[in-house]
């Protein structure tokens, strides 16, 4: 098995291809060790010492690392980790978890709202996501304040903590969402 990596825009972040399949079409996001009890992948991951969070896209893994912690020393010990994981033909998520952690609540929106945003959602899925998934992460909507024209973001992945975050999120998706939507006054991350 060979393990491709590719750096991200964070440098606390390394994208891990392992050639497969991770989370095929759904992703899942570990902030800390205790969110990780259901995927034996994640939680493998998080007893390196070093590890802060670990993300599962489609077809790669993101490990964010604390800031002290050196790649020399901790990537050939994630690639070891992964590789066993595999070999082991282990799940990468255990039964029921994807259904699980993929139904997330976005609130309940009705009329004008609802159509708004029915097209904030549209435009980051289609605009947003994929762009970000090349560099590891992955960008979700949380909510939308109709009154002050305010849509909430969630970083995930490599975007989570990355410096560049915060000049993709006002540069680049908020101007995009100013654009096609002219509701939109701002763009803000969730913390």
């Amino acid at each position: 098995m060979f393990i491709q990596t590719e750096s991200t825009p964070n440098p606390q972040t390394l994208k891990f291809l392992p050639g497969r399949e991770v989370a095929g079409s759904g992703v899942h996001d570990f902030p800390e060790p205790e969110a990780a009890e259901v995927s034996p992948l994640a939680q493998a991951l998080f007893k390196l010492t070093g590890v802060r969070r670990v993300y599962l896209g489609p077809d790669f893994v993101t490990i964010s690392k604390h800031e002290a912690v050196d790649w020399a020393h901790l990537k050939p010990a994630a690639l070891a980790a992964i590789m066993d994981h595999y070999v082991a033909g282990l799940p990468v998520l255990l039964e029921g978890a994807a259904a699980a952690r993929a139904a997330t609540d976005v609130g309940v929106y009705k009329g004008e709202a609802a159509e708004i945003v029915e097209q904030i959602q549209d435009l980051i899925d289609t605009r947003v996501r994929p762009a970000v998934a090349q560099d590891g992460g992955d960008i979700t909507f949380h909510s939308w304040d109709h009154e002050r024209g305010v849509v909430k973001l969630e970083m995930k992945g490599s975007c989570a903590g990355c410096p560049s975050s915060t000049l993709t999120l006002k540069q680049g998706i908020e101007n995009m969402l100013k654009h096609y939507v002219p509701e939109v006054r701002s763009v803000e991350q969730v913390v």
